[in-house]
């Protein structure tokens, strides 16, 4: 198990250069949330309240967590934000294994997103 830990460790450090190499910036969890979230709303560069930031996060996860069957998207609302419904309730894990369980979602995002073009 800590070599999958180590491996899951070092293809998430590689993640982050790579969006550094992109962006300019060497996001953490947060930032990359952030960053899938904006990408799924599809509005292109905008500014965005603290309370919309807080709604991409949310859009990231549930998008990320949709990959694996816990969320579906449901639709979108009149302003084109996307609504989810929760299909299955997550896993009862502590931080650190919340925190991995999203990295290697976030990892399998980004893989389908990067083999796509």
């Amino acid at each position: 198990m800590e070599h999958a830990q180590e491996d899951l460790q070092v293809r998430w450090l590689k993640l982050r250069i790579k969006l550094k190499e992109d962006f300019g910036i060497k996001p953490d969890m947060n930032g990359v949330l952030f960053l899938i979230g904006v990408q799924e709303l599809g509005a292109g560069k905008q500014e965005f309240d603290k309370e919309q930031k807080q709604d991409l996060m949310h859009i990231a996860i549930c998008t990320l967590l949709a990959q694996s069957g816990y969320y579906v998207l449901a639709g979108r609302d009149d302003d084109g934000w996307p609504h989810f419904t929760q299909l299955k309730p997550l896993p009862p894990f502590n931080l650190i294994e919340q925190e991995n369980f999203l990295k290697d979602h976030v990892l399998l995002y980004f893989s389908a997103l990067l083999e796509g073009n």
